[in-house]
């Protein structure tokens, strides 16, 4: 067949621009985006909005669920859940038109586990690739849908863990393989599935031993201590890829290929952390969770080592904490690191910027409101997303600068994402699509 030169350089013209966009510009497969750390190539973000003010749609959601929407091509996946938690559902929205083209029941449970009325029913966000989404709601039950008839292609639903307080930790896709966190109150381990068969590759229980959380060195029957709501990372250092996994008490690494431990490092004064790490120059950032929890800048160790984070590193190890910080701690939003700078807000509604290499504090400024959602960068730009549904904008710089601030009704536990030059943003009842 001959393409007349005119419509082949239509055509040229157009892959070439949908080239220089780039795959990460219209896709968020997962939890914090295409590389996991809340960072966009997008350009041309609004900064300020309301309820009549570059609203492209909004669409109502039924139930309660703190799950984040991923996107892939023209589809947003989201996950929700009876109040009760009785009933579970996947949905799909048309990211042009924001129209529901799927509300599909995955699961009824007649006896649900307990969920602190801070979480919800349905709080893991899905991750979605071309052709498949997975979506999981711990250890109820896990699936692997067709993204084009909503067929369950495979589930598994035999995986014991009590959440406690709810699950929290979203599945992860990283060659071939879904990685999956389960820290309950009575087991604590991780899983790589094959993402076509949904078949067991690993499963690999946490090494720590909780034997040591009093002062008597009893076992504290306390299940916040073993429970952890984390999202797992895979990054590369010199020795190879890594898959960071923190878990109740103590941060991981391990070999994504057949999840043996390569180095650990404990804190066993803090419980219940949350958050997914960002990775730098070679260094792993992650906050230590609730209690006294700290912010730990970490270079990765060599297999077998291990260290206390609260004792003197001793001996000739690689595992070290290059520094830390007591102050301005996130529970739940997780850090973004941008040109040497990490920035974290505070459960509590304090922003914060360290040097990176160093530490060195460089300004803490309070910001209203409280904070769940992980916060988002765009050209320069830090997006902060508060429960009471304000939305503050800062630049990601040395200095404090406040850019724009804007509300929405019903506020944010869910994290953003981001398509083309639009945002996504699912507050406690609705999905939005923002755009100048």
């Amino acid at each position: 067949m001959t393409i007349a030169r005119p419509l082949l350089s239509a055509l040229l013209l157009a892959a070439a621009a949908a080239d220089s966009r780039g795959a990460d510009d219209l896709n968020w497969p997962e939890f914090r985006g295409p590389r996991g750390d809340g960072s966009t190539t997008s350009t041309g973000l609004p900064v300020t909005w309301s309820e009549t003010n570059h609203v492209k749609w909004k669409t109502d959601l039924h139930g309660k669920a703190w799950s984040s929407p991923v996107i892939w091509g023209n589809q947003i996946w989201l996950t929700t859940a009876s109040p009760d938690g009785h009933e579970r559902f996947v949905l799909c929205v048309d990211r042009d038109t924001g129209q529901v083209v799927r509300d599909q029941k995955l699961y009824d449970v007649p006896n649900p586990q307990f969920a602190h009325q801070f979480n919800s029913h349905a709080s893991p966000t899905p991750a979605v690739q071309a052709g498949r989404v997975y979506v999981t709601f711990g250890a109820t039950g896990t699936a692997c849908l067709d993204t084009e008839t909503g067929k369950v292609l495979w589930e598994r639903r035999d995986f014991v863990c009590n959440h406690f307080r709810g699950a929290g930790s979203s599945p992860i896709l990283h060659d071939g393989r879904l990685y999956l966190n389960f820290d309950g109150s009575d087991h604590q381990f991780l899983v790589a599935l094959d993402q076509q068969t949904g078949r067991t590759l690993w499963q690999t229980e946490r090494s720590i031993d909780f034997k040591d959380l009093t002062p008597e060195g009893k076992v504290k029957d306390d299940g916040d201590y073993r429970k952890a709501f984390t999202t797992g990372h895979v990054a590369t250092f010199a020795g190879g890829p890594q898959l960071l996994s923190q878990g109740g008490q103590a941060m991981y690494a391990y070999n994504p290929a057949d999840g043996k431990e390569i180095w650990r490092v404990e804190e066993r004064s803090s419980q219940g952390a949350g958050t997914r790490p960002v990775v730098g120059d070679g260094l792993v950032y992650v906050p230590t969770g609730w209690a006294q929890g700290q912010i730990l800048a970490l270079r990765p160790g060599k297999k077998g080592e291990w260290l206390d984070a609260n004792q003197p590193t001793e001996g000739d190890r690689q595992l070290s904490i290059v520094w830390r910080t007591k102050k301005g701690v996130p529970k739940k939003p997780s850090l973004l690191l941008h040109q040497g700078l990490l920035f974290a807000i505070a459960d509590n509604g304090v922003a914060s910027c360290w040097d990176a290499t160093t530490g060195a504090a460089i300004w803490s400024e309070r910001v209203e409101g409280n904070y769940s959602a992980a916060p988002l960068l765009a050209e320069g730009k830090i997006y902060l997303f508060s429960e009471e549904g304000k939305t503050t904008v800062i630049a990601a710089d040395r200095q404090f600068a406040k850019l724009g601030e804007s509300r929405l009704p019903d506020g944010f536990m869910a994290s953003p994402a981001v398509s083309g030059k639009a945002l996504f943003l699912r507050t406690k009842t609705s999905l939005y699509r923002l755009e100048n």
